[in-house]
């Protein structure tokens, strides 16, 4: 007959893929009528609004769109002039094992942009975009911890305890923000409203009862055209905070919570050059993980009756190391001429790579500045450099790492000698894992009808005990208990046993 086990079950959620899919999109665009011809393109800046992520059978699709906004100096005129350009994108990732019950995260960003000026009325708009997505799938482990009523049918039994570091929820929530700005004193009335960037930071996450509070902070930075023609930029904080329903996790439980814009909406007040109203779509995307210790019967014998114990291997993932860290970026950019004054200044981050040494792990990613600067001599230009940005991690040769790279604030640019310096900060935020494979019990079958037969055992066996050599293992192997060679050895409790001879006394 089977016997009835006492189990224990792992819900949470299996991660089936974590990529990075990188895709171009290209697209030519028309001036816009109202607008002058394009004389110079000096500056391509895009920006990602994900607009859906969908589980599919064996594939995940993420779509949306990239906002690049083009300045240029117009033909026949003076000051920049803003140009506004939308390329939808649709990016896939191939796994097996997903399906539409499965669950994705995607944090999405612009690599590059770029245009070519095809004649000036019409250019050609590029842009590179990559998206890190992870893809989990709700799973159910069951694992045998025990088995009752063990003296009714002789059983021994050896259970041991592992940690399991386990995927308990993932959920999302989109929110908006809008606001009313005003610009500050210092700052001259603005003409015209150029760029907007956001620097999305979620600072603080717990869990309390059903409830994950999140709190942080979006660093707004717009670029302006004052009426004198001359470009300022201004900065404004905006906190929030935030309450998400989750479930299976504890107030221990670690929480991994992203928040990304999905729309950024920033016009000028139609009456006055110092106010401005800014509408945010974001998405926070949560997951939340906890540590759990797991009881696994790992072997069991039966004194009494024959028994037969079916294994299978179970495999736990368990933490090694998780945090963040935030390396300052300073340098020097070159631009060839005396400049008067740093315009605008912005980073991406390209593909992230990593590199191990032993217990050295080496976290790089590619990071591109591009800076607008105005010369003494009144002309625009920009200047793109290609950076790599390393973060040094130590961790054990079995631990896999998972890393994700942004740029969590402004850059600060000013003209110096020899071109423009550039500060900010970029951060690495990582999670290593390691998995190991624990094989134990998943099921018994005993044999009720055929009682062993201890008779024609010796009545005590002499063993001595090889090194290494477990109790459990001895007296599995005659058919006996730990219990009884203990007793009949006058050993204490947990006393170590290698290298002694010891009295193997028959199971009566």
């Amino acid at each position: 007959m089977e016997l009835e086990l006492e189990r224990t079950e792992l819900n949470g959620c299996g991660t089936i893929l974590d990529t990075t899919v990188c895709r171009e999109e290209t697209l030519e665009a028309i001036v816009p009528d109202a607008c002058p011809d394009i004389l110079r393109i000096c500056d391509v800046e895009g920006t990602v609004c994900l607009a859906g992520k969908e589980a599919q059978e064996g594939r995940v699709e993420l779509s949306g769109t990239v906002r690049a906004v083009l300045l240029y100096l117009p033909d026949g005129a003076d000051g920049l002039r803003r140009m506004e350009v939308s390329l939808p994108f649709t990016c896939t990732a191939d796994a097996p094992g997903i399906h539409p019950a499965c669950l994705v995260t995607a944090i999405p960003r612009v690599q590059s942009a770029d245009a070519k000026l095809l004649n000036p009325r019409k250019v050609l708009v590029r842009v590179s975009l990559a998206a890190d997505i992870q893809v989990f799938c709700p799973s159910s482990m069951s694992v045998c911890s025990s088995v009752p009523d063990r003296a009714h049918f002789g059983i021994e039994q050896l259970s041991q305890q592992y940690d399991a570091y386990v995927t308990v929820c993932v959920q999302e929530k989109a929110f908006t923000f809008s606001d009313d700005l005003t610009l500050s004193s210092g700052k001259p009335e603005a003409e015209e409203l150029l760029k907007s960037r956001a620097y999305v930071r979620c600072n603080e996450a717990k869990v309390i009862g059903n409830k994950l509070i999140f709190k942080g902070e979006t660093q707004l930075q717009l670029l302006c055209r004052g009426a004198d023609g001359g470009l300022f930029t201004a900065e404004f904080e905006l906190p929030f905070s935030q309450i998400m329903e989750v479930s299976g996790a504890g107030e221990d439980a670690g929480c991994e919570v992203q928040v990304i814009v999905t729309d950024l909406d920033c016009t000028m007040d139609g009456g006055d050059g110092r106010l401005f109203s800014v509408s945010l779509d974001l998405l926070a995307q949560a997951v939340i993980r906890e540590a759990r210790a797991v009881q696994m019967l790992t072997d069991a014998y039966s004194t009494m009756y024959p028994m037969t114990a079916d294994y299978r291997d179970y495999t736990l993932a368990r933490l090694i190391d998780q945090g963040e860290k935030e390396i300052t970026v300073r340098e020097l950019l070159e631009t060839g001429a005396l400049l008067k004054d740093a315009v605008d200044a912005y980073a991406s981050v390209g593909p992230i790579t990593q590199n191990r040494d032993g217990e050295r792990v080496t976290v790089t990613a590619q990071v591109s500045v591009t800076a607008l600067y105005q010369t003494d001599e009144g002309d625009m230009g920009s200047v793109t450099r290609p950076l790599q940005v390393a973060c040094t991690l130590e961790l054990p040769e079995y631990a896999v790492c998972s890393c994700h790279c942004c740029c969590t604030a402004p850059i600060f640019a000013a003209a110096a000698a020899g071109g423009m310096e550039v500060r900010f900060p970029v951060s690495f935020r990582y999670m290593a894992l390691a998995s190991r494979t624990v094989p134990a019990i998943s099921g018994i079958t005993m044999e009720e009808g055929e009682p062993l037969d201890h008779s024609q055992r010796p009545s005590i066996v002499l063993r001595m005990v090889g090194p290494g050599e477990r109790l459990w293992d001895i007296a599995k192997a005659y058919g006996t208990t730990a219990g009884d060679i203990i007793q009949a050895n006058a050993l204490e409790e947990d006393a170590p046993v290698g290298g002694r001879l010891l009295l193997i006394p028959r199971k009566r």
